[in-house]
């Protein structure tokens, strides 16, 4: 009998076995396509997948958690058409402007850093700051600086070359600034600004030595090609930290209606989005809840995650923030201490 043809077509290579080597020995994140072939792999290998990014977050990261909470100084009344945001002035949704107070602001940097957190974040609903923001955020750090030992983030929008000065010299440790998603799916969930200006402002707040926080939020309708695609956008940015978000629809908002991303699709995400990154800090943000719930906190951390936001969110509320220390606590994964941060 005449034996079979030998084939020279190339074996096929098992993602996860590729992303051991590559990611997991060498510390090389995956590419665009890579990262498509993980968030294509069915259910049943979900559990493999979050055992890998748990170990190459501890590899690369090791086992600490970074902790954090934000604080809204000016809510609503924001000018730009984020079609996830309830802030927004352009929609009829329930939040309505208003302005934090000072002594307001230091006390909620007094609890945050009474629940273990190292990271305090400013936040404002703007498309970017004006003299009156600034001077509010400046009098702001500098009262939290008198009185508590934490250090200070912010988020205010697109900043120009001067306002990215001005913050550096406040001393803002680390810039938070989404890109929200990729490149391709942001004029679906943005329309008054482009990708690139927000592009444009991690690049200077960077170049002015702040530390870049950049994240966006998942289930806004993008298929899993932009998904790999915006995990590619952000390797490619390298910044510091990036903050995952899952919608949690708001009423009055255009994606009001869109359903919530189902638990194993938003953890293949974080697991996938930490085989991209190896060595950044990988946030738990908002969302979460209703995503994932409990269980999913617990699987999230032991798949990737490496820092979460502790309390309530901008606008939704959160876990409590002693769940979420708990939880740190009965996984056996310390607390980063401020030192660590600086």
């Amino acid at each position: 009998m005449t034996p079979p043809p030998i084939s020279t077509a190339p074996a096929t290579v098992d993602i996860l076995d590729q992303a051991r080597e590559q990611v997991l020995e060498r510390g090389v994140g995956l590419t665009e396509s890579q990262v498509l072939d993980v968030l294509r792999l069915d259910d049943d290998r979900l559990e493999d997948l979050l055992a890998l990014a748990h170990d190459v977050r501890m590899k690369w990261c090791g086992p600490e958690v970074e902790v954090e909470g934000i604080i809204s100084l000016k809510t609503g009344g924001c000018p730009e058409d984020c079609h996830f945001c309830s802030q927004s002035g352009l929609f009829q949704s329930p939040v309505r402007a208003a302005w934090l107070d000072i002594p307001s602001l230091v006390e909620a940097a007094k609890q945050t850093a009474k629940s273990g957190a190292t990271e305090f974040c400013i936040v404002a609903a703007v498309r970017g700051p004006d003299a009156r923001l600034l001077a509010q955020v400046a009098a702001g750090i500098e009262a939290i600086r008198n009185e508590v030992d934490i250090q200070i983030a912010c988020s205010l929008g697109m900043l120009t070359q001067e306002q990215v000065d001005q913050l550096a010299a406040m001393g803002v440790h680390r810039y938070n600034h989404n890109l929200e998603t990729s490149k391709s799916h942001f004029p679906n969930v943005v329309t008054t600004h482009s990708w690139e200006e927000r592009w444009n402002t991690l690049r200077m707040v960077r170049e002015a030595g702040m530390e870049v926080c950049c994240g966006g939020i998942l289930g806004m309708g993008e298929s899993l090609e932009q998904r790999a695609e915006f995990a590619a956008n952000l390797a490619e940015l390298e910044p510091d930290e990036v903050p995952l978000n899952f919608l949690n629809p708001r009423p009055g908002t255009p994606f009001g209606d869109l359903d919530v991303l189902p638990a194993s699709e938003a953890l293949k995400s974080v697991a996938a989005f930490r085989l991209a990154l190896p060595r950044t800090i990988l946030r738990f943000a908002g969302g979460r809840e209703i995503t994932l719930g409990d269980l999913g906190a617990k699987q999230g951390i032991l798949g990737g995650i490496n820092a979460v936001i502790v309390g309530n969110y901008l606008t939704t509320l959160g876990r409590p923030a002693e769940k979420d220390l708990d939880l740190l606590v009965d996984l056996q994964m310390p607390i980063k201490a401020l030192n660590d941060t600086l």
